[in-house]
């Protein structure tokens, strides 16, 4: 690396761990925000610096371009995917846990609520509500006119409010909910499940064609629980659970055997929990070997 961009290398440096969230946010996918990441770089390399008054939005402007373009192509893969798609899990750290609104904004419950916007609205309304980014910065990447943002962000904002759980769930509520559905899942305790679990539950896998998984998200309690016990007979094995902070918040990790199976996070109300995630997609368990470092700011 020359001397000459030295300056540009500290700059991206300085502000990755921000685009690659910015880019996974949009996204929901850690294989294609890192892609973004190079394609961003490649871009910013050739910027002349002196130019620039602001590192990080103009950063964020190339990162949210790229992340568009990508969107609209992952769309119509998963157009075809074979059962439910699921956001790829992250390890992360204890502190993206403390950083409630970061927490949140990663969450799988919010990530799965975000692939209900169009690729433009999602965009708009993960960089105002999640990175504060203004409307005027957020018109110059997704090419609109800071008006037709502010309406955009507004729809935006109203259909998340909609979706979302209805308030933040603490680290020590959910880690109780998280500890009581694990105690009831490995004494196939029956009882202890419909305890912990919501009567509208619903229970979403990810398989993607290579492991077994339902087609549909499976609603209500009792046929959650069914679908649970079927599950782990047809998967046979010995069942081990391990406590773990996947997107900020407490999941665990299936494995029968001693071999890793999947990842479950779930969604958490009034102390119940209504949504299940299992992620057993081998291609998207690579991010759970080692933390990934989030970041609003």
């Amino acid at each position: 690396m020359s001397d000459q961009a030295d300056p540009a290398t500290e700059a991206f440096v300085a502000h990755r761990n921000l685009l690659f969230t910015v880019a996974y946010e949009i996204l929901g996918s850690a294989a294609d925000a890192e892609d973004v990441l190079q394609e961003t770089w490649l871009r910013w390399v050739k910027v002349d610096l002196d130019q620039v008054r602001d590192q990080r939005a103009y950063l964020i402007r190339i990162t949210t371009r790229q992340s568009l373009n990508r969107l609209r192509t992952l769309q119509r893969r998963r157009e075809a995917y074979v059962g439910p798609w699921l956001p790829e899990p992250l390890l992360t750290a204890p502190d993206a846990a403390e950083d409630v609104e970061l927490a949140e904004s990663v969450s799988m419950a919010m990530m799965l609520v975000l692939e209900t916007l169009s690729p433009t609205e999602r965009a708009v309304f993960v960089l105002r509500e999640a990175f504060d980014v203004s409307y005027g910065e957020i018109a110059a990447a997704v090419d609109k006119s800071p008006a037709a943002v502010r309406q955009i962000a507004h729809r935006a904002r109203a259909h998340v409010d909609a979706r979302r759980p209805r308030k933040v769930v603490s680290w020590s509520e959910g880690k109780a909910v998280l500890e009581a559905f694990q105690r009831a899942v490995e004494a196939s305790d029956l009882q202890g499940l419909l305890d912990v679990l919501a009567p509208d539950v619903v229970a979403v896998s990810d398989g993607g064609g290579l492991k077994l998984n339902a087609l549909q998200p499976i609603v209500g309690v009792e046929k959650v629980i069914r679908m649970f016990v079927g599950s782990m007979q047809k998967i046979g094995g010995t069942l081990t659970t391990e406590p773990t902070v996947i997107n900020g918040s407490p999941a665990l990790l299936f494995s029968f055997d001693g071999e890793l199976d999947g990842v479950v996070a779930l969604r958490i109300e009034d102390n119940r929990v209504t949504g299940i995630y299992y992620v057993r997609n081998p291609e998207k368990l690579s991010r759970l070997e080692c933390e990934t470092s989030l970041t609003l700011h």
